[in-house]
């Protein structure tokens, strides 16, 4: 099983090697977009995206609902470790 933690795309760092800082709770990290881009929506476009991460790639695109859902189950199981 893995996990991927939903985070927001802030900036692009590098346009050749996609990457992108995404702020995931308010922690700022480094991360690789290449598996969310392509011709119709290219890394200049990402900035905003919310993202599921896992192990520093951006693994695919997800809407904002989605990830405060998650976003909350995620806080509600270290709260009860």
């Amino acid at each position: 099983m893995c996990l991927g933690i939903p985070g927001q795309i802030v900036e692009i760092t590098d346009l050749n090697h996609k990457l992108a800082i995404v702020n995931v709770g308010g922690v700022k990290r480094q991360v690789n977009i290449a598996c969310i881009v392509d011709e119709q929506h290219p890394p200049e476009a990402c900035i905003g995206d919310w993202v599921l991460v896992h192990v520093g790639f951006a693994m695919n695109r997800i809407n904002e609902q989605e990830a405060a859902e998650t976003l909350q189950l995620l806080e509600e199981i270290a709260a009860n470790i």
